[in-house]
């Protein structure tokens, strides 16, 4: 249904959705001494796909359906991230973040094959349904 180049993290990087979100810095806790209190390194990135004009319309209703608890009360995708000191390396992360969860929802997963039982497993079910039979025998009444 969709083109395999969907379900690539890459694609949706260069595909014009980062140009479409609203980034956020705010002050990160953690390490980085002094520089905690005074830089904003901490990276919010905000995304709207039922506003996306990136988007075709099937596609935009995919990524809406799969992602819906995700999705905020303002129809809005928030991925944060504050793991580096560095404000450009945690607007990276988050790209790199956005973009999967974005390829996630066009994964397809292969069908399950169903397989055959092993040859101990069904042993082991025959020996439990003899010893069961055995055991409700032995319940029974003799008639001698």
């Amino acid at each position: 249904m969709f083109p395999p180049r969907y379900s690539n993290p890459d694609y949706w990087k260069e595909s014009g959705i980062i140009q479409e979100a609203r980034f956020q810095t705010s002050l990160s806790g953690g390490k980085g001494g002094q520089n905690v209190n005074k830089v904003s390194t901490k990276v919010e990135i905000y995304w709207s796909p039922s506003s996306s004009t990136v988007l075709s319309e099937e596609a935009r209703s995919r990524i809406v359906e799969k992602l819906a608890s995700k999705i905020d009360n303002d129809g809005e995708i928030r991925v944060t991230c504050d793991t580096s000191r560095s404000q450009l390396q945690n607007k990276k992360t988050a790209i790199d973040k956005i973009s999967i969860i974005i390829a996630f929802c066009f994964k397809e997963n292969k069908p399950r094959k169903a397989s055959k039982p092993t040859f101990s497993s069904v042993n082991k079910r025959l020996e439990s349904k003899k010893i069961h039979k055995d055991i409700k025998a032995n319940r029974r009444k003799t008639d001698w």
